[in-house]
């Protein structure tokens, strides 16, 4: 994708390296909408091999040093849902690549036998604004590429070894600096992290460390709902400390209590945001059905209707649906600015509609080139420049309603929103793995709370 160009790569590429594991190739789609990568692969060995150990890279030219993608997977033997896609920038550019898609597998992919393989992987790809592509100076593109072949310009790893492939000259797939290589921390930079280790919710240690347990009145959610502290409470779960946030209604707009806790300061900006949430479904007593929303994110004040330097970034969970939707849906949303009255949003989002009742592992990660959003290890939103923070930001975790309109009854129903632990890194891009060996490091050294981050 890039410039213009014409060159079909035969149908059968060989010179495969010696290894494991094959990777056979063809082509979903040639047009300019998106690319469609259809995907294979074979264990060549003579033991199973575990999938989670693979890595596949395809090798692509950016339209521009600006442009940013998103990944799908459109049908896949082994569950969409069990394979994984992230966008990379090459070390070293070549005239058909600077970034790699690379594909990579869940534990529940399972294994391959040898001589098995994985089946199709019908995978995909396209600019987040959906402009048009040029595959045809593509490096792992191959236009004549009807049916599957192995196809060495892809590049597969086995358990951190390439085995097969050839990457554009200048960049192995094992380079150690690799930004998606590192899984240990890093050992500095300011940090923020708390394990909710409290007794109540006016805990004299809360305010200390910086939080505020929401009492004044005023948006989101019902008219005529007040935002109850009393409602935060903290238990033992699993072995931590988490805070519960319950939100309660009798079908009226004075029955409604919704819980929030936020930070004091608006101090935080580009790096790293983490959360262990645990979602729910269904309300712990009384009917179900509420538009409820379950929440992580930041945000700074609106100065003015549609001004600029306002900051916002979500992860949303409606388990009843809400704001048109019918059912389940999870939310992650950047936004840039907007006018409360009339209605106008600015702002970049991603959706998956499925549920997500239980626990899960929630990351934003904020550079100067995007916004990314990971669940559970995995990414699931790419955000553009366009949406990046002016200002610093507080740290928010809220419950609370809508509306009245997904269950009428005037009988009495709670739900609850779970915490385990909040972390942020200040200027420091953390992948899924380092966030989870840097909470352990902290765990392990018994330090339930530090705010090293500098008031801005």
């Amino acid at each position: 994708m890039g410039c213009t160009g014409l060159a079909a790569l035969p149908a059968t590429a060989t010179g495969a390296a010696a290894g494991d594991v094959s990777v056979q190739y063809h082509t979903g789609s040639t047009g300019s909408d998106q690319a469609e990568p259809w995907l294979k692969v074979k264990n060549t060995g003579t033991s199973a091999v575990a999938l989670s150990g693979v890595k596949l890279r395809y090798y692509f030219k950016a339209e521009s040093a600006s442009a940013t993608y998103r990944f799908a997977c459109s049908w896949a033997v082994k569950g969409c849902g069990n394979i994984t896609g992230t966008f990379g920038t090459l070390a070293h550019p070549t005239a058909t690549a600077d970034r790699y898609l690379e594909i990579g597998f869940t534990p529940g992919a399972g294994s391959l036998a040898a001589g098995a393989d994985s089946g199709d992987l019908q995978l995909r790809f396209h600019r987040s604004d959906w402009q048009s592509v040029n595959q045809n100076d593509d490096y792992s593109f191959g236009a004549a590429q009807s049916s599957y072949a192995n196809w060495t310009k892809v590049t597969a790893q086995l358990d951190g070894a390439t085995v097969w492939g050839t990457a554009p000259e200048g960049n192995d797939p094992t380079d150690p600096t690799d930004p998606t290589d590192p899984t240990d921390p890093p050992g500095d930079g300011a940090s923020l992290f708390d394990d909710f280790n409290y007794t109540k919710h006016d805990d004299p240690a809360i305010s200390a460390h910086g939080w505020n347990v929401r009492s004044n009145s005023g948006g989101p959610g019902v008219p005529g709902a007040t935002w109850a502290p009393q409602n935060v409470t903290f238990s033992a779960s699993g072995g931590n400390s988490v805070m519960n946030l319950e939100t309660s209604t009798a079908g009226t707009g004075e029955s409604t209590k919704q819980t929030e806790v936020l930070t004091k300061a608006m101090k935080f900006k580009n790096g790293t945001y983490a959360a262990r949430v645990k979602f729910s479904d269904a309300p712990k007593s009384g009917p179900d059905g509420d538009h409820l929303v379950q929440t992580f994110f930041t945000i700074n004040d609106l100065k003015a209707p549609m001004a600029d330097d306002y900051a916002e970034y979500d992860f949303e969970y409606l388990p009843n649906g809400g704001w048109g939707e019918p059912s389940n849906i999870l939310y992650a949303t950047s936004w840039e600015t907007y006018n409360p009255d009339p209605w106008q949003a600015v702002n970049q989002h991603t959706e998956s509609r499925q549920s997500y009742a239980g626990w899960h592992d929630l990351v934003v990660t904020i550079d100067d080139n995007s916004i990314k959003y990971y669940v559970d290890g995995q990414p699931f939103g790419t955000h553009d420049a366009a949406y990046l923070p002016e200002r610093p930001m507080s740290i928010n975790f809220n419950q609370w309603l809508i509306d009245l309109a997904g269950q009428t009854s005037t009988t009495p129903r709670a739900y609850d929103q779970q915490v385990d632990y909040v972390l942020h890194v200040k200027d420091q891009v953390l992948t899924p793995a380092q966030v989870a060996a840097k909470v352990a490091a902290y765990r392990s050294a018994g330090t339930a709370f530090e705010d090293t981050v500098p008031s801005s």
